[in-house]
């Protein structure tokens, strides 16, 4: 493998919370134990309940993260392009995938396992004490997203969750995107909810002229009106 390849592999593993607790030495000895594996479109990566014992980085692609629900319903819990990393839990805890994760196009993944970080760990205690409060961090967030599925109305949920999209990659919040193509069902699935629920909110936001609907695109329209749907009084 070449220089300027492996120098994208610590990139792009770089941006798991994981690499936040190392420091550069370690990054690039941990780094340097992952390999490339390619995917084609349609393949499922792991599926929810198989062992974990790896993490992976989107150098190219798309893939989504679903889960089945007890009532046997797929539900969607997001779609992750380049860049974006999955899998950090199952690498620091070995335990079950907590979802299943398939390539929605043709994708090339970086993939770190878990024996790696373990080595690296036994070397250096310290670095633990950083992952554990790194992992606290990630606790909140999902706590606070837990609150909003208890606590807050459709339309604040729904636009929590489209100016969410927009500031994920390839936007981000300082060029957020001006255009998403996730379909209601897929919105649907990510907010706990039913996709007629979200249809009849988006047609009424379409004509209020916050949002657009066209060519299977959703343009955010009014992002300063979103903004105050989503973080209600």
């Amino acid at each position: 493998m070449q220089a300027g390849e492996e120098l994208n592999k610590e990139e792009l593993l770089g941006k798991s919370f994981v690499f936040e607790a190392l420091n550069e030495k370690a990054r690039r000895e941990l780094a340097g134990f992952s390999y490339i594996k390619q995917y084609r479109a349609g393949e499922v990566v792991f599926t929810m309940g198989a062992p974990g014992q790896s993490m992976m980085a989107i150098a190219e692609g798309v893939v989504r993260v679903s889960v089945v629900t007890p009532t046997a319903r797929e539900v969607t819990l997001n779609d992750m392009n380049a860049g974006e990393i999955f899998g950090e839990i199952a690498l620091l805890d070995g335990g079950e995938r907590s979802a299943t994760v398939t390539a929605l196009t043709n994708c090339t993944l970086v993939v770190l396992e878990r024996r790696a970080l373990l080595d690296l760990l036994h070397h250096d205690p310290k670095l633990s004490i950083r992952l554990i409060e790194l992992l606290c961090k990630r606790v909140r967030r999902s706590d606070e997203r837990m609150i909003e599925i208890a606590f807050l109305d459709l339309p604040a949920r729904l636009a929590k969750l489209l100016l969410r999209l927009s500031v994920t990659a390839p936007g981000s919040p300082e060029k957020p995107l001006k255009k998403l193509s996730q379909s209601q069902s897929e919105l649907a699935g990510m907010i706990g909810n039913s996709r007629e629920n979200v249809n009849r909110c988006l047609r009424k936001w379409q004509k209020a002229e916050l949002i657009g609907l066209e060519n299977g695109w959703l343009k955010l329209i009014d992002r300063e009106r979103l903004e105050e749907m989503a973080e209600p009084d």
